[in-house]
Order: C-alpha cells, then structure tokens, then sequence
C-alpha cells in the first residue's frame, strides 16, 4: 500500500473520474479530487455528511448526506435530487451507486452514525431512483447501510449493513426491483463498510471498527486475500488508475492519534475493476 495524502477526519465515498479520485471528509466537510502526480484541490467546500457519491452526466457529482443534491462542477446552486423523510424515521442517506441505466441506489439512514441527533440507533432502508427522478423503496431493515456495487453482469447488487457487520445481496430484475435480501460474507474481526466489485467477479471489502484493510471475497463468497493497511479504520474502496487496475483505499481516524488521520492509499491488482455508470437520473 502507497500511502498517497492524508490529513482528513473521515474519508468516505472515493468516486474515479477523469484521472482523478475524488472523496469527501464526512466530518471535515468538503470534497476533494487527487490527481495523478499527488495535487490535492478543493471541489467542494463545507458539506459534511457526504458518504456516497457519484458523477453525474450533467457535469456534476449526487452526493449523499441529510439529503441527494446534484453539485455541478461549475458551480451554482445545490439541486435537491431526494429529501429525507424524518418523520417516517429517514433521517438521511449514506452510501450509493449507480446501474449501468444511470439509475441510483441509495440506502437510508434511521440514525445518524457519526452526528449526534438524539436518536436510538434504528434501521434505515434502500432506495432506487429512478431516470424520471421519482424515488421507491427496494430493500429495507438495513441497520447501517454502506457499501454498494453490481457484479460485472448488473444481475447481483452487494450491500454492507455495517452494524450487523454483513454484506448481503439481491438479485436485480430488470425494471430495477430487488429480489430477497441474501448473505454474501459476515465478519467477526472488522466491520464491511465501503466495496466494490472486480472484472472477474471478486468483491473487494473496505473493513471498519479495527479491520484495517480491504478483505477479498470471491463471487461465492469464500475469503480470498486480506490487504493491510497501517491504520484500524479503513472506510471505502474503488478502482482508477488508467486502466481501472488500482486500488485506491480510504480510510478515518479512529484509533490513530490524530484526529486528522485519514488518508488515502493505492495498491495495483492483478485485476481490472467493474466500471461504474454515470447517473443520468433527471435534475428537474
């Protein structure tokens, strides 16, 4: 592992873009992109909260938090894209990805894991939205909704509930609908948080809560590789790099002795990871 900036409180929803991997600081705030020679820039300032992000095709990212907004690149106004619901127990969203459609998955939050909001921890629920930009509930009793990625062929979506320290799946129909929430792999060191998907099938699992490194799951769920990292918070994972062959490793500061411990690492496999789609759900 190459240890490529750090400095953050909490690294979350790395996005590849443009040959640059973009990330947010969920309790910092912002959103900041690394490009290829090591340069960190400001993309977006003080919006804390953000674990999950996707690039849009308008020009832009959806980003996660107490709400789905659409932030162009260019600047200008937030665009609300999905609100939260706190009355019927929806206090925000967490992570999210995209179908090869454009379509976004977004998993709800009950209570907030990281900001104090006086609430018993509670299960929160999945969401699609759709092209026209309407919203339903696909998967529920998630007890904290994190990563999220389709297998190569889109049939098979994987999602960690961290608190329960499992990643499920579902088999996706066609119109987007989900089948029975099924168990992929449960931990018993470590927690699932962030994941992604490879090429050929493996499923690579960024472990919180001391699991330090990225454990390696093969489509039938049996663990195949475990990578290190030199810190017990490691919070997400994707794949970049010219050729989708890098790793790239995020992580928090639980457990090191700064509060600005989070950092971000590389580490090339032997693989090529799955691309992810822009989302093209509609912005009006």
């Amino acid at each position: 592992m190459e240890k490529l900036t750090q400095g953050y409180g909490l690294i979350e929803g790395p996005v590849w873009f443009e040959n640059k991997l973009f990330f947010s600081d969920v309790l910092g705030g912002g959103v900041f992109a690394l490009d290829q020679d090591g340069k960190v820039e400001t993309v977006f300032e003080h919006r804390r909260g953000i674990g999950g992000m996707a690039v849009h095709e308008a020009g832009g990212l959806i980003v996660s938090g107490r709400n789905i907004s659409y932030k162009s690149f260019s600047g200008g106004e937030t665009q609300l894209v999905l609100d939260r619901n706190e009355a019927a127990g929806n206090v925000g969203y967490n992570d999210l990805t995209t179908d090869a459609a454009g379509r976004i998955y977004v998993g709800s939050l009950g209570s907030s894991p990281v900001f104090a909001d006086g609430r018993e921890p509670q299960a929160g629920d999945l969401y699609l939205i759709e092209l026209d930009g309407s919203a339903r509930k696909v998967g529920e009793d998630i007890m904290l909704t994190n990563g999220l990625a389709f297998s190569a062929d889109g049939l098979r979506l994987y999602h960690s509930d961290t608190a329960r320290r499992t990643v499920n799946y579902y088999d996706v129909e066609q119109d987007g609908s989900l089948g029975a929430k099924q168990t992929f792999a449960t931990f018993d060191a470590g927690a699932p948080d962030g994941l992604a998907v490879s090429e050929d099938g493996r499923v690579w699992i960024a472990l919180a809560a001391d699991g330090a490194g990225v454990a390696v799951f093969n489509e039938h769920g049996v663990q195949v590789d475990h990578l290190s990292i030199p810190q017990p918070m490691c919070t997400s994972v994707c794949f970049g790099g010219d050729d989708l062959s890098t790793l790239y490793v995020v992580s928090g500061s639980d457990g090191m002795a700064s509060d600005k411990a989070g950092a971000v690492y590389a580490h090339p496999v032997d693989t090529r990871g799955c691309e992810v789609a822009v989302a093209k759900v509609s912005l009006s």
